[in-house]
């Protein structure tokens, strides 16, 4: 699994912008499909049937080695690749962007479209929430209940996820470490714990840690 930057799943997020009364609206969105992908831009251009063009862009995988952009009518190059190549500069994967045209009458030029759908996909970014999808190590840990308030201290010390607790005859945790921080976390409850515990490693899941976007 490899780390990588993306939008926060379950929300479309909006911006507009406005220049020679051209109506630009970007509509940014997590997608981990092509198939979701192109239900993103097909529930947009629905939804602004009546707009002079809805271009889009996406880049799909962890690597972000799946792209694609449309320039829905506007020249060749002029819409889809520069959202294309805003998605990015911002480092971001599994991330669809649509913007929406509204033309004003008056002519932007080959230039002027370039910049003018590059900032408003810049401004779907902004608005959006980025995360970061961070690797974790899985732990389950147990140990004697007369260990468990040290311990669970500790945990929200050192602000370490739990995810379950078992109550049983003995207890255990499942807890979130970064593949950094297990050797070091091991050797500490081993101090708390007088060595009084069994651990073991469940394996490895990619969860999302919101971020600034700063590009």
């Amino acid at each position: 699994m490899t780390e990588f930057k993306t939008i926060a799943d379950g929300e479309i997020f909006s911006a507009a912008y406005e220049i020679n009364k051209s109506k630009f609206l970007a509509h940014v969105k997590h997608v981990e499909t092509e198939e979701s992908a192109r239900e993103f831009v097909l529930m947009i251009r629905k939804k602004y049937f009546d707009a002079t063009h809805n271009c889009s862009a996406w880049v799909l995988g962890e690597r972000g080695d799946k792209q694609k952009s449309n320039d829905d009518g506007e020249p060749g190059g002029t819409a889809g690749n520069p959202i294309l190549e805003t998605i990015k500069k911002n480092e971001l994967t599994n991330c669809a962007i649509v913007v929406t045209r509204y033309f004003g009458g008056i002519k932007l030029g080959t230039g002027g479209l370039i910049r003018a759908y590059s900032h408003t996909a810049a401004l779907g970014i902004a608005i959006s929430k980025v995360v970061q999808m961070i690797l974790f190590q899985k732990i389950s840990l147990t140990l004697e209940y007369n260990f468990l308030a040290t311990v669970e201290n500790y945990l929200r010390n050192k602000k370490v996820r739990v995810t379950n607790t078992d109550y049983a005859d003995v207890v255990t945790l499942e807890i979130l470490l970064l593949p950094a921080q297990v050797e070091t976390f091991l050797t500490d409850l081993n101090d708390l714990t007088a060595a009084n515990f069994l651990h073991e490693e469940l394996g490895e899941i990619l969860l999302p840690v919101e971020i600034n976007c700063l590009q």
